[in-house]
């Protein structure tokens, strides 16, 4: 039997995406359940994998064309709108119910109110959405989620809760997960403009997405699995809010995109970048919250888990809900 070149690999994987990443999740749920003394290693690896898997992200972003990509206002007019008009007030109505618990209402706003700006894109593509212009809206949506996210907080929860959180993690968070790995992004591209080896190093780390996310995914897992399974009863009730968010924001997307007459994949990637969040990417932030608040990195964690298999339905279904309409009949 002949070897299976690393190019046919990667793209089995690629096909297979939905289903490693729940074998990943599962992985690590396993994992942290029969080694739970192995949790504070795997919480040290969340950064350092997560910060790889940005950069191969943030490697996929035509920053060359992020300029034409800002001009195609429609799209961008409405993603925006969803995701810092629409979004918050949807959040903001679904979290009357947990409103007396701060530990619950924090991580659930923090992870609610971050557009997804990584496995969005996959989803999308997947399912028949615009893909390549939800990419390069991204660096646009991280920056705005970073800006907005403190006054949001400053809104919902208010200023003494907000106070109380040191905002140095937060700082680091933001300098090195996301723009260390963005720049360097940006400069190994104009590196693969210029020479082999940038393209080179292109080509390999796109070709490791899909085991990165895999690894993120495990990591997370495993090192919260335990701390889920104690706050269990706490966590349950926020089942509902996440699946009603993700069922809310389908019409919702719909509804926004409609006046910007976007085509058939605009639209359904409008609908996935306001129904998708940035678990990974807040859950360091989680993580360095102070020990009163601590059960909000289990809050985005259930989050997270709920939404993957969202996303399922939404590969499954959404090319349904939105379907390009049908040829006129010959005469």
């Amino acid at each position: 039997m002949g070897r299976v070149k690393p190019q046919n690999l990667m793209a089995r994987m690629e096909h297979h995406q939905i289903g490693l990443y729940l074998v990943a999740i599962l992985f690590g749920g396993i994992l942290g359940f029969l080694a739970p003394g192995s949790a504070g290693a795997l919480e040290h690896s969340i950064n350092p994998v997560l910060g790889l898997l940005l950069f191969a992200t943030f490697l996929g972003i035509p920053f060359a064309s992020i300029g034409t990509a800002a001009k195609d206002l429609k799209f961008m007019g409405t993603i925006l709108v969803l995701n810092f008009v629409v979004v918050p007030l949807v959040v903001f109505g679904l979290t009357r119910f947990i409103a007396g618990d701060q530990a619950l209402l924090l991580g659930v706003l923090l992870v609610l109110l971050t557009p997804c700006i990584d496995y969005v894109i996959v989803f999308t593509g997947l399912a028949g959405g615009a893909s390549e212009r939800l990419l390069a809206a991204a660096p646009v949506l991280m920056l705005l989620q970073m800006l907005l996210l403190p006054v949001y907080l400053l809104l919902f929860i208010g200023p003494e809760v907000v106070s109380a959180i040191d905002p140095e993690p937060f700082i680091r968070a933001l300098v090195v997960l996301i723009l260390i790995p963005l720049a360097a992004a940006a400069l190994t591209q104009a590196l693969a403009r210029k020479a082999a080896a940038g393209r080179g190093l292109m080509a390999l780390m796109q070709g490791l997405m899909v085991p990165l996310m895999m690894a993120t995914l495990a990591v997370v897992v495993g090192s919260q699995i335990s701390g889920v399974a104690r706050e269990l009863g706490s966590l349950l009730v926020l089942v509902p809010i996440y699946a009603a968010f993700l069922l809310v924001m389908v019409p919702l997307g719909m509804l926004v995109a409609k006046p910007a007459r976007l085509d058939v994949a605009a639209t359904r990637a409008a609908v996935f970048s306001g129904a998708t969040r940035n678990s990974l990417v807040v859950l360091p932030l989680a993580l360095a919250l102070p020990e009163p608040l601590a059960l909000a990195a289990l809050v985005v964690l259930t989050q997270t888990l709920i939404e993957l298999i969202g996303m399922v339905l939404f590969v499954r279904f959404l090319p349904r809900i939105i379907r390009t309409p049908p040829l006129p009949e010959a005469a």
